[in-house]
Parts: C-alpha cells; structure tokens; sequence
C-alpha cells in the first residue's frame, strides 16, 4: 500500500471509531443547523478532527481541506488533502446506518489517493493513481453496462437546491422509465464507491462539495468508469453537478439528462 494511502486509511479508520461510538449513544450526538437542510453534528467536528491530528503527525507540513473546518493551509502546497469526516450526516442523526469517511489527496492538483469508509459495514474502499480501486482488498471494477434497460441508478436529491427541482424531476422521470430502479441512499462518497465497486451501474446528483465526491471519483476512474459534469465536461469540482458510470453508460444517461438542463445547470 502507497504509505500516503495507508496514513489515510488510519484516519479514515480512527474517525470511524468516533463515529461508531456516538451512533451506539444517539442521545449524546449534539445536533446544529449550518445552513438550509444542512445538518452537522458535534461528531462531525471530533471525526474530522482525529483525521486531522492523523494526517499532521505524518505530514505536518501537507495542506488540508475539511468540510467542517475549512481550510488549513501546510508549507508544501502541492499535497493537499480533502477530507469528509461524515459523509451522510442526515442518516446518521436519523439513526439510519448508511454513511462514511471519506479522504482524499491531491498531489499537484491530481487526485491521487482515496479512501472511502463505511464504519458500520467495516467496508474499505481505497484507491491510488494508476494502481486500480479495491474493497477491502480485492480488485473492483465498475459494470461496464451499455444501455439503461436493466440498469440500476443512483442519485441524490437536490435538498439544498430546491429551486432545481423541476429539472431534477424531468431528468428522474425519463431515466427512471428505462432502467430497472433508482437508489438514493443519502451518501454521495458511497454512491460513488457503489459504482465502482459495481453494486450500482451509475450515479447523478447536483450541488455536490469537493469533500463530498473527491475520494468517490477516483475510485470509480481507477475501477474504469468516468465522471464528469452534466454536459460530459469537467466542471464536476467547481459546479458539483455529477454524473459516474462506464463509459458508454454514461453517455447513454448523458443524453437523457441534455434535454432538461438549464442554463445554470450547463455551467
């Protein structure tokens, strides 16, 4: 294992300790609003915080980036670490036992190293550039599907983009006519993960945050799928607007997507 990876792996690992502790003691988690539909929980805050101190002591000079903490700028800006300490905090809070840590590194701008973990299933996903993507070990690979017949998607509501709603709607309605289901199991980093491990054949959802899809995309890339924004550009990182699948499944979903978009969804 790449030593970057495995230092991630032992954060991932110490934040999902915090994590399942807390979900075992529902009446000890300290809930708060952030923003419109957005929840964070003082567990948040103490996961992301073992991620960090795990991360410092190893590479006290790299940058890191948290969904809860903001920015920590290191001496060496090439190596940058982006970090969810948990990602599905609406299930979490709901007592609902889908969620994960999710860690990644860029080197330079590329994503480099991933890790996605699920504390309650003890699931590993890991992935290192140009090296492919495993769970728990063992190779993954995304399904390499052609059309939607048969196909099983994943998504996430636009909760905190409502004003999207009608687009979403139009878009769900047309790909749900030809698959064979949708899932939307309220974790972006798993969902992503699913998809490259295969479970799901592919994934869309607006509005995401960098923490939120960073490990997720490298996985699905280095177990062969793609990812890219809602036109098959790579605006994904800036607008949060995704979609994940093989390749020619996703430009199947991308076509039946094309007609809803508006303006700002193009961007």
């Amino acid at each position: 294992m790449h030593p970057m990876l495995n230092i991630a792996v032992r954060a991932a690992r110490s934040a999902g300790n915090v994590i399942v502790r807390a979900f075992e003691q529902q009446d000890k988690v300290e809930v708060e609003a952030k923003g419109l539909n957005d929840f964070v929980t003082n567990v948040d805050k103490l996961a992301e915080q073992a991620i960090i101190d795990t991360i410092k002591k190893a590479y006290p000079s790299h940058s890191i980036i948290g969904e809860e903490s903001g920015v920590h700028d290191g001496e060496d800006q090439d190596y940058q670490w982006i970090i969810d300490p948990l990602d599905g905090t609406t299930n979490f809070v709901k007592g609902i036992p889908h969620f994960a840590v999710s860690i990644a590194l860029k080197v330079k701008g590329k994503l480099d190293q991933a890790v996605v973990f699920d504390p309650i299933r003890g699931e590993l996903f890991t992935a290192s550039r140009g090296k492919g993507a495993q769970l728990n070990g063992f190779r993954i690979r995304v399904n390499q599907a052609k059309e939607l017949n048969g196909a099983v998607l994943a998504t996430g509501f636009p909760f905190k983009q409502k004003h999207h709603i009608d687009s979403y709607l139009a878009m769900f309605k047309d790909l749900f006519a030809k698959t064979a289901d949708m899932r939307r199991a309220g974790s972006a980093s798993l969902d992503l993960a699913y998809v490259a491990a295969g479970r799901v054949d592919g994934f869309f959802e607006f509005g995401l945050k960098p923490w939120d899809t960073a490990a997720g995309e490298l996985l699905v890339i280095e177990a062969g799928g793609l990812v890219t924004d809602l036109t098959g550009g790579h605006n994904h990182t800036k607008s949060g607007n995704t979609v994940a699948a093989s390749a020619r499944l996703l430009k199947t979903i991308l076509t039946d997507i094309r007609p809803h978009l508006t303006e700002s969804l193009k961007k």
